[in-house]
């Protein structure tokens, strides 16, 4: 008869003891994924059957009851017990249970004064993480040594699956013998990593695999004489999986990453890297984490790259540090060893488009009416066709601060102010070979203040709403005299002037069916004006100004310039128009369409420079904006602006998106921009992207994306991808401009994704997220930044709330 629930004391902390040892080998099952990508891993190809299925009488699978199963007691059931009180014996399904933990078997003997146990015939193991069967497990509890037999597992969260012949435990360290892992399915073998002897030390949290073989299919691709490997959450000083590519820049591309655990909270991987055409170099990383902040420091050396016959280095550094819940100091860093290392080092566009690089430090603060900060900035030249004269003014330092407060019941104040010092490097010129000519011309600074209060009477209700605003700006320098005597001589310079403001809007909605399904119908007027008067501003320099992009949010600023060394003089009078469509079942938005156009009741005369055309009386042009959901998965969007004076447009989008089955995905864009003042085209650039899944194994990828004005590829991509189970393959090929004589590369990348284990090759998800919007369907509800938004370090005095 089966004796239910029977507890035992002295014998059960013992029989506890073995059930927490059991599992123990088996962490090489755990371990052998332990350097798997972080990308999600898609298991939708898997039969959907278990390897080993769940056992009928274990525990359901708990993680509260996993976390507290050492102080949990053991329950013993069995159809049967005999022997003695110091050599019990249990026969027909014996099941021992501890929280998650449950240890099945047809017979189970153990002596308590010696300490031997055996348990044999259907030996079954099961917790939160781990599955097994096993002919047989013995071993003594006194010595803590144990033996298990003939092995088959399943780790319930990864799906890898393996076996092993046996398994030797002394204490924490164990040997397994003719072991395999993998995520395949038994009848679909793709691939297995196999080893005749697997070492591991739960203690020290490694294990060490000799004459280990992957074998993908019956042949074998990988071998190691001898490996070491992490078995937890410990890091351990040792390799990583290498990186493979071929390009005609390059040639063949070797990189192989060597990882150093120098403290709990600090590490370092260093990665030499051969690339047959170039050279060798050196990468390192080091990193660096602490309560209190983090930080990365990047380094490069290339002794020498016949690329450029010349050496080549990098230093990037980035980390905060939180001084308390209100301030940061945080820093970024960076410096190359020429101008032409981030055009050599990048194999992607921005490589070719990046004209210099930014550092800045600094301490910042925010609170809930206030922020402010004390920093610097440097800027460096990386486009070998340019001289330093197109490089910004650094600033060292810069103080700024920016308050807002509720004032009585009806109104709000508050204050922008920045005080900064602008230098400049010295300008190099080159001649019509962009080599240096040894001519140096000094280039002066200067210091600015600038303070802007505002008071603003900030109204609403449920259906409107009206803000008028009243600020005041005020703005002086102290320039170099080299500067000031270019400027007319005034070496103290300021500009002080009001800025009025009111911006009102209106919400008016309707309940409407449109093909039998209801929506919310809005429409939303609104007027910005603006009025600002004229001040000469010739005699001011420009430090940190330029002309904003006309665009939608370009509409309702207080001014077209952004920095404080020009503030335009404005009569002017936006109004917009937006309606949307939103479905009322869930909210989604069906349609938006917007429209608006800026009268200029007066010409706006401050301009950056001579160069720059006054703003005439008039219209400035339409500017509007339509997205349209047709379907769920067909999306149509545009954006166009019409200029009435020179009766063309300025700037034309077309966006034409289709969501395939299965996460396939077709993009369509199309880019035009014209300069407004001189009638001449800017831009004009076609973009075709897509992944079409062929059945659920196969799917190809693809992007064209095109120049019209150049009238030549700006980038090529065509690749494809195979799915199974366990294993995926990638095979891209990339032809794109690689520098900025537009000459092209050509590259292959193939990526190896070992599901459960690791990838090996170059990382094609990253190219392929960046070139084809919707390859991961989470990055189609990013929302992309504003051409407008200020940056984390960015004063911006001409937004007033």
């Amino acid at each position: 008869m089966r004796q239910a629930n029977r507890r035992l004391t002295l014998k059960s902390n013992r029989v506890r003891r073995a059930l927490r040892l059991l599992p123990l080998p088996l962490s090489i099952a755990i371990c052998l994924p332990a350097m798997a990508d972080e990308k999600p891993v898609n298991w939708d190809l898997c039969p959907t059957t278990d390897v080993l299925p769940l056992f009928d009488e274990a525990p359901k699978a708990d993680k509260a009851a996993a976390a507290m199963r050492d102080q949990l007691p053991t329950d013993i059931e069995g159809d049967q017990l005999s022997g003695t009180s110091t050599t019990p014996q249990y026969q027909g399904n014996v099941a021992l249970k501890r929280g998650d933990q449950f240890l099945g078997t047809d017979n189970l003997r153990f002596d308590t004064e010696s300490g031997n146990y055996i348990a044999e015939g259907n030996v079954r193991y099961s917790d939160s993480s781990i599955r097994m069967i096993a002919d047989r497990a013995e071993g003594n509890q006194e010595s803590d040594t144990h033996k298990i037999s003939n092995i088959h597992y399943q780790l319930v969260s990864r799906r890898g699956n393996g076996g092993a012949d046996s398994i030797d435990l002394q204490g924490a360290v164990g040997q397994m013998h003719r072991s395999t892992y993998t995520t395949c399915d038994p009848s679909q073998p793709v691939w297995k990593l196999s080893a005749p002897q697997i070492e591991v030390d739960n203690d020290e949290g490694f294990g060490t695999a000799r004459n280990a073989v992957l074998r993908i299919g019956k042949v074998p691709v990988l071998y190691a004489p001898w490996f070491k490997f992490p078995i937890d959450d410990r890091r351990q000083t040792g390799l990583l999986y290498p990186q493979l590519s071929m390009s005609g820049r390059n040639g063949f591309d070797y990189a192989q990453p060597i990882y150093f655990n120098l403290a709990p909270n600090f590490d370092d991987t260093l990665t030499p890297r051969y690339m047959s055409k170039r050279g060798v170099l050196l990468d390192n990383e080091f990193r660096y984490l602490y309560e209190g902040g983090r930080g990365q420091l990047d380094t490069l050396y290339m002794p020498d790259d016949t690329l450029r016959a010349r050496s080549r280095g990098k230093v990037e550094y980035s980390g905060y540090h939180n001084i308390d819940s209100n301030w940061q100091a945080r820093a970024n860093l960076f410096w190359v060893s020429d101008e032409r290392y981030i055009e050599d080092f990048s194999n992607r566009l921005l490589g070719v488009s990046a004209s210099n690089l930014q550092s800045t430090a600094g301490v910042y603060g925010t609170g809930t009416t206030w922020t402010a900060g004390l920093m610097a900035d440097r800027w460096q030249l990386t486009d070998y066709t340019l001289t330093e004269a197109s490089l910004p003014y650094s600033r060292q330092p810069r103080l700024f601060a920016t308050w807002e407060q509720p004032f009585g019941r009806w109104f709000e104040a508050g204050v922008y102010a920045e005080a900064v010092r602008f230098t400049h490097d010295d300008i190099h010129l080159k001649d019509a070979g962009f080599d240096r000519t040894g001519v140096t011309l000094a280039q002066p600074g200067g210091s600015r203040l600038d303070i802007k209060p505002y008071l603003s009477m900030p109204l609403a209700g449920a259906s409107w709403f009206l803000t008028p605003t009243l600020a005041w700006r005020y703005t002086a320098y102290q320039l170099d005299k080299a500067l000031a005597d270019s400027l007319g001589g005034e070496r103290n310079p300021t500009r002080s002037m009001p800025i009025t403001t009111v911006d009102a809007g209106l919400f008016f909605d309707r309940e409407t069916t449109l093909g039998g399904k209801s929506y919310l119908h809005t429409l939303e007027p609104r007027v910005f004006y603006l009025n600002t008067p004229y001040r000469d501003q010739s005699a001011l320099p420009l430090f940190d100004t330029r002309a904003f992009t006309f665009s939608w949010g370009q509409l309702f600023r207080d001014s077209r310039y952004t920095g404080a060394d020009r503030q335009n003089d404005a009569n002017q009078l936006t109004t917009a128009l937006t309606t949307r469509l939103l479905r009322e079942s869930d909210g989604r938005e069906k349609l938006s369409a917007s429209i608006g156009q800026i009268t200029y009741f007066d010409d706006s005369r401050v301009t950056l420079d001579s160069a720059e055309a006054i703003v005439e009386k008039g219209k400035s042009a339409w500017v509007a904006d339509v997205n349209w959901a047709l379907t769920d998965r067909w999306t149509l969007g545009s954006t166009y602006q019409w200029n009435p004076k020179y009766r063309q447009e300025d700037l034309a989008s077309l966006r034409a998106r289709y969501l395939l089955p299965k996460d396939g995905v077709v993009n369509l864009n199309y880019r035009y921009r014209r300069n407004a003042s001189t009638g001449t085209d800017q831009l004009k650039q076609a973009d075709f992207s897509f992944l079409y899944p062929i059945n659920p194994s196969w799917s190809v990828v693809g992007r064209y994306y095109y120049s019209l004005l150049d009238r030549k590829p700006l980038e090529i991509i065509g690749g494809v991808q195979w799915d199974s189970c366990c294993l995926a393959v990638r095979a891209l090929a990339r032809r794109y401009v690689k520098n900025r004589e537009g000459e092209l590369n050509n590259s292959l990348q193939i990526e190896f994704v070992l599901k459960g284990l690791a990838s090996a090759g170059q990382d094609t998800d990253r190219t392929l997220r960046r070139a084809i919007l919707g390859y991961n369907r989470d990055d189609l509800y990013l929302v992309p930044p504003s051409n407008i938004a200020a940056g984390e370090d960015d004063y911006d005095p001409n937004q007033i709330p």
